[in-house]
């Protein structure tokens, strides 16, 4: 699901803001696990990460560490190499 809340009036962006957040925290509990992690907002944390991409994320951690071992492509939500 993406929440989009759009005003061409810079100043009610806090507004906006609050009305998104409040609406995603009033439909999460009905969500799926999954999450399109590019919508994802910056402080939604590593776990929301994790569980986005559920069972398959220690897999792509492992060819994350084979193949970008220094994490060059880290931009956005990143799943970090394996340790």
């Amino acid at each position: 699901m993406a929440i989009v809340a759009v005003d061409p009036d810079p100043g009610k962006a806090p507004l906006l803001k609050k009305w998104a957040r409040d609406y995603w925290e009033a439909v999460h509990p009905f969500n799926l696990d999954g999450a399109y992690t590019n919508f994802m907002m910056d402080d939604e944390g590593d776990a929301r990460l994790t569980a986005a991409f559920g069972n398959n994320y220690r897999r792509l951690a492992t060819v994350k560490k084979k193949y970008d071992p220094a994490n060059l492509f880290r931009v956005n939500h990143n799943i970090r190499p394996a340790g």
